[in-house]
């Protein structure tokens, strides 16, 4: 920003006056700046999934009150860092009508991958060498994360569905302690990747894209809407919620407006179709929308299930399984550092005699 890169040019936020900091989308004007920042919003959504994931890693922690309270604190500056932090990095380093950056998302360009990333393309403008190589090698490690945390939640949530009755039994059963039946069902899925190989299968993983955008939207909507009802249920029967080893700041207000929020988005998340008319993108943007409704009042139906009143809903369920279990633990949980040195093996026999 201070010229210190190799072209010596101190671009500062040079970027934010011109072309501006919002790219008209569809129209012209303020309006046109708004649909860009809606349709930035769009895009985001389908980026940010994830964090909700750490909460299905609780069954198998070790100790899972102090492990995974500690995880769902570090969300806090995961988001400001790396979504927050880095949009307005980006906005920054390259301009929205940069003529590489535009061929790209025109379909004008080959580039793909690490090529296509605005931080690498801000550096190519620059002038910089060897970081947009370091790039693309953090991109195969992210890539790679992110793939192994999907699988692992993909295939604990088809065992947890078969176990509850709500997915084919087969999906149930386990070898080594692994439900490989769930697991070789979901590792089929990220072979539809290839579709973006060709030009016209392409558009099969746009349809993909944007139902799996919906869907996870939905299920921000579903967690705000259990925690307003968790909310009620601890007030109805007189739990304080200070007594739980994590609680939640400016509750329930927060979830309330998570809850207005992802239905205002997923209200308006394919507005585009409607103008002009088009029932293609209806259906890639307003599909989950129709379909968990459907879902979720037709197995009310169908099983004769009913909506537990606050007073009725169990609030103690497993704990006493979960206490006696972590009352086994007579040494203190290792730190983060101890644990990455137990990932390669070191110490770990000495932290098991300590806790046998």
């Amino acid at each position: 920003m201070v010229g210190g890169n190799p072209a010596h040019d101190a671009y500062g936020f040079r970027y934010w006056n011109d072309p501006g900091p919002f790219a008209e989308y569809r129209t012209a004007g303020s309006l046109g700046r708004f649909e860009g920042f809606l349709a930035a919003i769009w895009s985001a959504a389908f980026c940010i999934v994830g964090p909700e994931y750490i909460a299905m890693a609780a069954a198998e922690s070790k100790r899972p009150r102090i492990f995974v309270k500690a995880a769902f604190k570090t969300i806090y500056w995961r988001f400001g860092l790396f979504f927050a932090l880095g949009a307005l990095c980006v906005g920054i380093v390259i301009p929205w009508n940069d003529p590489t950056l535009q061929a790209i998302l025109a379909g004008e360009s080959s580039e793909k991958g690490g090529g296509a990333s605005p931080y690498v393309i801000a550096m190519a403008n620059l002038k910089i060498t060897i970081l947009p190589d370091i790039v693309n090698a953090l991109l195969i490690t992210s890539v790679f994360s992110a793939g192994n945390t999907l699988t692992y939640c993909a295939t604990r949530s088809l065992y947890g569905m078969a176990l509850d009755g709500r997915a084919p039994k087969v999906l149930s059963k386990t070898k080594n302690g692994v439900p490989i039946y769930a697991f070789l069902v979901v590792i089929c899925f990220p072979f539809l990747s290839f579709l973006q190989l060709s030009d016209n299968s392409s558009q099969v993983l746009t349809w993909l894209v944007n139902l799996v955008t919906a869907g996870a939207l939905i299920d921000y909507l579903v967690v705000c809407i259990t925690y307003i009802q968790f909310y009620r249920a601890c007030k109805a029967q007189g739990i304080d919620r200070k007594s739980f080893p994590y609680y939640g700041y400016f509750q329930p207000y927060c979830s309330y407006i998570g809850a207005v929020c992802m239905v205002l988005v997923l209200l308006f998340y394919g507005y585009t179709a409607f103008a002009p008319w088009s029932v293609e993108v209806f259906f890639q943007n307003y599909t989950m929308q129709i379909l968990a409704p459907v879902l979720y009042f037709g197995w009310k139906f169908f099983h004769r299930t009913k909506i537990l009143k606050p007073k009725d809903v169990d609030l103690v369920w497993d704990r006493p399984i979960v206490d006696s279990y972590e009352a086994t633990f007579t040494s203190p949980a290792p730190g983060f550092w101890a644990e990455m040195i137990q990932m390669f093996r070191f110490k770990r026999k000495q932290l098991e005699q300590v806790d046998a």
